[in-house]
């Protein structure tokens, strides 16, 4: 099969099935074999009832659905799991991206060996103060700190090859950012395109302004991931020891001036009034925790880890 294509949504049940008769068009004029994965993620329209119409006039349409809102990084685990095809392009359910873009998305996959293609919203038709302008900033912020240089990590219409969905794994909020997995993963081939972009025609969006913040925050935890996941006690591990040397040394000099002024006949001074007395300590105190917490952390990646934490109610 040339095509998986995967559609996470929820509640788009003005747009689904025009989204299918123009990907079916598309690729049935360039002689593409593909099949069609949608992900319900909880809706509470006709979303799940239009997808299995779908399925009964074309066995190439799948669905899943969530027994509830998980998220559209769950959605994408799910599909990914199941798809088959040589090259797995996924997309949004809104309308807003182009099926007409996925066989020059195909070809750069397959004609020019990339391992990801990334959509490119040049131009887009979203609001300026809430959407455009916070996307430009998130996007600077991702590509300083993740090195995966893509002007628009947060566009859904992307092409991977097979290996690629097959050798990562979604979870969280990390659908924005599986170029970086992928890189992180060893999968270099990364490039983008530009893509056509248009205004919702039908419903609302789904994701609100927080989304930047916490897209900022998963961007932090995956560049830390990224570096330390696989070996967490070198970060926490030096940390923690440089902080128990340095109060240990200052905990060292407050004792050696202790006895030097003894020594002189000088008493009275207290160690424990010297503030040095008690930012030794808990710089102690601190290393200590920090050591345990890298050795902790060596366990934990030691023991295997189940990202799968949604629930399919049903599978067509």
């Amino acid at each position: 099969m040339n095509l998986s294509i995967i559609i996470p949504l929820l509640n788009e049940e003005e747009s689904i099935e025009e989204l299918f008769n123009r990907i079916d068009a598309v690729c049935k004029q360039h002689q593409l074999s593909y099949d069609v994965w949608f992900v319900d993620d909880g809706s509470t329209d006709l979303s799940w009832s239009i997808i299995e119409n779908l399925k009964v006039q074309h066995p190439q349409v799948h669905g899943i659905k969530f027994s509830k809102n998980y998220g559209k990084s769950q959605a994408l685990h799910a599909a990914f799991e199941k798809a088959q095809g040589d090259v797995v392009i996924t997309m949004d359910a809104d309308l807003q991206d182009f099926p007409e873009e996925i066989p020059e998305l195909y070809d750069m996959v397959t004609k020019e060996d990339y391992d990801i293609v990334s959509g490119w919203k040049k131009k887009r038709f979203d609001n300026v103060m809430t959407k455009n302008l916070p996307s430009k900033l998130f996007n600077g912020a991702a590509r300083k700190l993740s090195g995966v240089h893509l002007h628009d990590f947060n566009c859904g219409l992307k092409a991977y090859k097979k290996r690629v969905v097959k050798s990562i794994d979604v979870y969280g909020d990390m659908h924005r950012y599986i170029p970086v997995l992928a890189a992180n993963a060893g999968f270099k081939r990364i490039t983008e395109k530009p893509v056509q972009h248009q205004a919702r025609p039908y419903g609302t969006s789904k994701f609100g302004t927080e989304r930047f913040i916490r897209g900022f925050l998963d961007l932090v935890t995956l560049w830390f991931v990224s570096r330390f996941g696989g070996r967490p006690m070198h970060f926490f591990g030096a940390a923690g020891t440089l902080m128990f040397i340095i109060g240990f040394l200052s905990a060292l000099w407050l004792g050696i001036s202790k006895l030097i002024d003894v020594s002189k006949g000088i008493y009275g001074h207290l160690i424990a009034l010297n503030p040095w007395f008690y930012i030794a300590l808990t710089m102690m105190i601190l290393g200590t925790l920090l050591f345990v917490s890298g050795f902790l952390g060596e366990m934990i990646v030691r023991s295997k880890r189940d990202h799968k934490n949604y629930n399919v109610e049903e599978v067509i």
